[in-house]
């Protein structure tokens, strides 16, 4: 809402002093939110006059018409000979009044004004437009034609009104009465405690039952319609220079008289208002809903269909406007014709004014269903004052009687639906208790009132709040207007009381060493999206079966493409590595933690919620049952070199081992004792794919893969070749792990090391090996390390060796050579009755 300064003066008599700025801080301290305070005419300095045109030259030889204009001044020039001015624009006569700028001049934008010699001639200042002015659009784009009423030489800059302030104030949507002067003016004069000249504060005629029929069908739509009738107007009069001038600084484009005063006095009361050409209405006014499918054209000349639920005006013909959106085309105010033989004028000479009061969730409705949002809709859906539709209506009249010569008949019609004032039951101690300091009865009876309630009661307090503001619906709307109105800044800073020995939870602090553990191994985290499209699961290659493909489903999706929520984080991080290498970044390693939706069996459907109560313990159950898993997973994706090339070596790629060991590294940090076998699973290249698996509760679990991807998944995805990844279930794993920190264990006593080599059929596992090595050495062995597989002809054909070394350590003694000995023997032997390993050589 664009507030002028100069127009919010008329109704509130501000300190002579006060500037823009200084209104902008008193309403931003009442709880509007001022964006700018606009200072029109900055810089701007005269002469700039009114002149009129005595003789028009058109230059020839120029590739656009060019005039050499001579223009009477008076005496602004000091010589009161004609100013010679050359100009291009062609939308002014001989005999015109124009606004002329004279040497010496500066227009907006530091622009001075001299003589200056140009397309042959010598122009002496300039013939203006409203744009080089400042002024706005005014529909011409062309030089402004003055009435002729207006005296030569008189100073433009004061008839024009081009040196204002004007507040561009941010309504939010409770507060719909801000929409007009009147509302903002209201809130000055409580800001500044004045008093307030209200403009609806005006005589209205009684109803009587001779003004326009109307009809009615929709209550519940329209509770309040009033029509006027004005003849006898004057299709050649045009809007005066102070309401065209209000209008542009307002923000809008002055159209024609009668629209114009439609508008002001909607920016003025914050009642939208529609001027019909009462030649153009065919019998009876109404209001009903629409029928399905009508089809209706608006007055911006588009055809639309209407909904069902969309309010309209009618008469005999149909629809002739959307209810409080737009007017229609075929009852339209006509534009005044010349005709040029006989140079009558002709147009609207009788207009039929609408004021009227229409539900604000229809109204809303059917403006975002049309896409057709109007000053008027803006206004409805916020909320207007009912009992402003009168005196809107007669302040319509009055203009037009006023500007337009016409005659107000005195028929009044006014259709109004049974309704009360709206009050509310309120302790008087309420806005102490919402704002935490003592404001008492008084203060808060006061300040409901300066808001235009009426207050009774002592300690009960009974409130009927005003017509303007239908928002104020509760207690503590009320408290509200009593906490803004005597300032935030005066509420008392209170610092919440932390709870002491309370932090992080496990899981929370889990989830940081991750995060911190893969970015200190050199990966880089990526957060994705958490929504999928259903045919990445075939591009992941993942059976109709599985489990990751029953999705839980968005009614209302971002991306029609994406409806999905994901159950597996690989998408959106494999994404993001393929648009990284797209754009030149080949060696890459990324990492994701984040929520996955994991719905059990069929997927639910979440319960609508009532939004005007809160719902029972019974309808939130049902809404939790119907909500998915959400575990939190880790996921990695390789991609490139893992170490760069140089002096110090030649590098190498990143391969499958770098995703199986940063699950390794994440399942030291939960203290779980991960197990690595060889699997197979979806995306995976089912002879590089590692299960990843631990025990919960003496339950053996596979919470993940790693590995490289299937080639036929790097192709379908468009990732680098040989891409590697890791994703797995990071609750599980911290199930499996062991909260309590442990020390490191620091032994003195010396290590003994054992080196194995061991055949076994290729098809076996080193994982099961290593198993039963483990088991075997028994609690002398340390650690245990793959360090080397070998197949050749050495071993024999379809053999592999493993070699291991083994460290064997005890806490209290030195170990011999025949303890470690024996201790490596039984591994051996063991290996050897599981897996049938054979020593290498034996």
């Amino acid at each position: 809402m664009r507030v002028p300064l100069s127009w919010l003066r008329e109704y509130v008599d501000l300190p002579a002093g006060e500037t823009g700025r200084d209104v902008a801080a008193k309403l931003v301290d009442a709880g509007l939110e001022v964006e700018t305070v606009e200072q029109l005419g900055g810089g701007l300095k005269g002469p700039l006059v009114v002149g009129q045109v005595l003789t028009i030259e058109e230059l020839e030889g120029f590739r656009k018409p060019i005039r050499f204009c001579t223009v009477n001044v008076g005496t602004a020039n000091g010589t009161s000979e004609p100013q010679e001015v050359v100009c291009g624009a062609r939308n002014f006569a001989v005999g015109d009044k124009v606004v002329v700028v004279l040497p010496g001049a500066v227009l907006p934008g530091d622009f001075a004004i001299a003589s200056r010699k140009t397309y042959g001639r010598t122009s002496h200042g300039m013939i203006c437009s409203g744009d080089e002015l400042g002024m706005g659009d005014d529909g011409t784009h062309g030089i402004i034609v003055l009435p002729h009423e207006h005296e030569v030489g008189t100073d433009a800059i004061e008839l024009l009104q081009l040196v204002d302030e004007v507040l561009d104030i941010d309504i939010t949507p409770d507060r719909g009465y801000c929409m007009s002067l009147r509302g903002i003016a209201r809130e000055a004069a409580t800001a500044y405690g004045l008093p307030l000249r209200d403009p609806a504060l005006i005589d209205v005629p009684a109803p009587n039952s001779y003004g326009y029929p109307v009809k009615v069908d929709d209550p519940a739509g329209c509770d309040r319609f009033t029509a006027r009738t004005v003849t006898g107007l004057d299709p050649e009069a045009r809007s005066p220079i102070w309401l065209t001038r209000r209008l542009q600084k307002a923000g809008m484009r002055p159209i024609s008289l009668a629209v114009d005063i439609t508008n002001y006095v909607m920016l003025e009361l914050g009642q939208p208002l529609h001027a019909y050409d009462r030649s153009r209405i065919d019998g009876t006014i109404g209001v009903r809903r629409a029928e399905q499918g009508e089809k209706f054209t608006t007055l911006d000349g588009v055809a639309r269909t209407l909904d069902a639920e969309d309010l309209v005006i009618t008469d005999n013909s149909g629809p002739i406007g959307i209810a409080g959106v737009m007017g229609g085309a075929g009852t339209e105010i006509a534009d005044s014709v010349t005709n040029p033989e006989t140079g009558q004028v002709t147009g609207t000479t009788e207009v039929v004014v609408e004021a009227a009061h229409f539900d604000p969730v229809s109204i809303s409705r059917t403006a975002r269903r049309l896409k057709l949002s109007s000053e008027a809709s803006k206004r409805f859906e916020r909320g207007v004052d009912p009992q402003a539709a009168a005196a809107a209506a007669q302040r319509t009249v009055d203009l037009l009687v006023l500007l337009a010569g016409g005659t107000a008949e005195a028929g009044v019609t006014e259709y109004l639906a049974p309704g009360a004032p709206r009050s509310i039951a309120m302790s008087a101690d309420h806005p102490d208790r919402v704002a935490g300091m003592d404001y008492g009865r008084e203060t808060v009876v006061r300040r409901l009132q300066e808001v235009g309630c009426d207050v009774y009661g002592q300690d009960e307090l009974v409130v009927t709040v005003p017509s303007w503001r239908p928002d104020l619906a509760e207690p503590n709307d009320l408290a509200e207007e009593v906490i803004r109105l005597e300032g935030y800044g005066n509420l008392p800073s209170t610092l919440p009381q932390v709870p002491s020995g309370r932090g992080l939870t496990a899981r929370q602090q889990l989830h940081r060493r991750v995060g911190r553990a893969l970015a200190g191994a050199g990966y880089v985290e990526a957060l994705s999206y958490p929504f999928v499209g259903e045919q990445v699961f075939d591009q992941l290659q993942l059976p109709a079966d599985d489990a990751a493909r029953r999705v839980v489903k968005l009614v209302n999706p971002i991306s029609d493409e994406e409806p999905a929520l994901r159950t597996t984080l690989l998408p959106g991080l494999l994404g993001a590595l393929r648009r990284n290498d797209s754009r030149g970044s080949h060696d890459l390693a990324l990492f994701e933690t984040g929520s996955v939706f994991l719905a059990a069996g069929r997927p639910g459907v979440a319960v609508r919620l009532p939004v005007d109560r809160r719902p029972t313990d019974e309808e939130i159950a049902t809404l939790d049952a119907a909500l998915p898993a959400q575990p939190r997973y880790a996921a990695v994706v390789l991609a490139g070199a893992r170490e760069q090339a140089g002096w110090w070596g030649k590098g190498r790629p990143a391969d499958w081992a770098d995703a199986v060991q940063a699950a390794r590294a994440l399942a030291a940090l939960a203290g779980a004792e991960l197990v690595v076998r060889q699997g197979q699973y979806g995306p995976w290249h089912p002879g590089r794919c590692a299960e990843l698996v631990v025990t919960v509760d003496g339950d053996e679990q596979v919470i993940g893969h790693a590995g490289e991807l299937h080639p036929r998944v790097v192709k379908a995805l468009g990732l680098p070749a040989r891409t590697s990844a890791m994703e797995l279930d990071l609750d599980r794993l911290a199930a499996a792990g062991d909260e309590s920190l442990q020390a490191p264990r620091i032994s003195t006593f010396p290590v003994a090391t054992q080196d194995v080599a061991l055949i076994v059929d290729a098809s076996v596992p080193a994982s099961a090996v290593e198993d039963a090595l483990h088991e075997g050495a028994g609690e002398l062995l340390e650690s245990l390390r793959l360090f080397d597989v070998f197949t050749g002809e050495q071993v024999g054909g379809g053999k592999k060796s493993l070699a291991y070394a083994l460290r064997f350590r005890a806490a209290d003694r030195t170990l011999t050579a025949e303890e470690s000995t024996a201790a490596r023997d039984a591994a051996v032997a063991l290996a050897g009755e599981r897996t049938g390993a054979v020593l290498r050589g034996a």
